[in-house]
């Protein structure tokens, strides 16, 4: 297919009305020649539709092909909130070159945002919010909407401000229609609406988005002004984000931008791996440590040997599992730092649970297997005690890191893994060691 019946297969989808976000996925496949002859050929809206559903990498790249004056036409028709990530993402002096080429307003309210690191509500709000004051009425409303004609993804709430800007009140749209033209915002707006500060952390935001069923939460200054309202869709990509990076930690894989994977140095891939890496050839070289110095119990009895990879998966699986657990939990808002006490207890009773069973098999089959029923017992004995620690220790750890203030999911997995490897080892040697006369 030609050049220009590409471009005429990705207008007609234009043309047609598709949403943004399949219009991206069209883009994303086009040569760049043929990304910059397509914005060419788009109107201003049509082209920040399409750039607003791409992700921030991608964004940067197209806007790196159109001309300087095209790039601030298209920044333009952007929400403001996506005008300042897509800024974000270009080094420092192409940002000021396209924001010297807004309207002096438009550039401010980008720069405001700005100012706010991104995972926090103050970088994820957005200023295109319907704000009016209090002594209102709900036709004055009316007229008001129909005049500003806000974009849809700010009309979920009418926000009711006192003549200072601060947030006395706020109305679903529902409210305005259902109550009659000439009652004043004041006497039907809901007081004390929930708010949230602009250094709040997006995952906070987003929890309480969940907890609460908000399509939008504002964002308000210390003494009640209101900034901007951070909105459901946003939040829904923040979830995304933040559910990667946790299971990216969880997997040791680190902080690694899934958007832009394909481009990113090899190098920078491998730095971002290696530390947890590390750590677990330091676990590793402490559980040889475990082995050498229970040489001489291997040398008298190898047969324990066998069982040493029996009772190290186990104790894996059962840790793995209760961390995951935590940090998902601890994530989520589900548990907190005060539920240490009680998860543990709980823990103990599921991890012993399982101990037993595990251990009552693990302990028959190599009782059947080797024909040593003091070898059985010993094999039950320590996977019934080292997947009852394992199930500790993944619960606790999780709790510890959170109580230092670091990201469990970036810290737990390894600690855990090492941490069970050691303990798993010193439980089988130890019984091997007070039975040994006995085998």
């Amino acid at each position: 297919m030609s050049i220009q019946q590409t471009l005429e297969r990705v207008l007609q989808q234009v043309r047609a009305g598709i949403h943004p976000s399949d219009l991206a996925d069209l883009v994303d496949e086009l040569s760049d020649q043929q990304k910059q002859e397509l914005f060419l050929l788009l109107s201003d809206a049509e082209a920040a539709a399409i750039i607003e559903e791409m992700e921030g990498f991608d964004q940067a790249a197209v806007l790196r092909l159109l001309t300087r004056h095209r790039a601030s036409a298209i920044l333009k028709e952007m929400a403001a909130d996506d005008a300042a990530d897509l800024v974000g993402e270009l080094p420092p002096d192409e940002a000021k070159e396209l924001l010297n080429l807004i309207e002096e307003d438009e550039a401010q309210d980008i720069k405001e945002l700005l100012r706010y690191p991104e995972d926090t509500a103050g970088g994820l709000m957005t200023t295109d919010f319907v704000a009016l004051p209090e002594d209102l009425t709900i036709r004055q409303a009316f007229d008001q909407l129909r005049r500003l004609a806000p974009s849809p993804e700010v009309a979920y709430y009418i926000y009711v401000v006192d003549e200072s800007g601060r947030l006395t009140g706020v109305l679903s749209l529902r409210d305005l229609i259902a109550t009659g033209d000439d009652v004043r915002l004041a006497e039907v707006m809901r007081r004390s609406p929930m708010t949230i500060s602009v250094e709040m952390n997006q995952e906070e935001v987003a929890r309480l988005v969940s907890r609460y069923d908000l399509l939008a939460l504002p964002v308000v200054e210390a003494d009640g002004r209101l900034l901007g309202v951070v909105t459901v869709d946003d939040i829904l990509d923040v979830m995304v984000e933040e559910a990667t990076e946790d299971i990216l930690h969880l997997g040791r894989a680190g902080s690694v931008e899934l958007t832009n994977i394909l481009s990113m140095p090899f190098t920078a891939l491998v730095r971002r791996r290696l530390p947890w890496l590390l750590i677990s050839v330091v676990g590793g070289t402490l559980s040889g440590g475990v082995i050498t110095a229970y040489e001489s119990v291997l040398q008298s009895v190898i047969t324990l040997a066998v069982f040493i990879p029996v009772i190290m998966d186990m104790g894996g699986a059962v840790g793995t599992q209760s961390s995951t657990i935590v940090v998902r939990a601890l994530s989520t808002g589900h548990l907190a730092l005060r539920d240490l006490g009680r998860y543990l207890l709980h823990e103990l009773k599921v991890g012993s649970t399982l101990g037993l069973s595990a251990g009552l098999l693990a302990g028959l089959v190599a009782a059947l297997w080797k024909g040593e029923s003091e070898l059985g017992l010993v094999v039950g004995l320590s996977a019934f005690c080292a997947l009852t620690v394992a199930a500790i220790v993944g619960a606790i750890v999780p709790f510890v890191w959170r109580l230092m203030r670091v990201d469990p999911a970036v810290a737990a997995s390894p600690f855990v893994t090492a941490i069970k490897d050691i303990t798993g080892l010193l439980i089988y040697f130890s019984f091997a060691s007070l039975l040994l006369d006995h085998i």
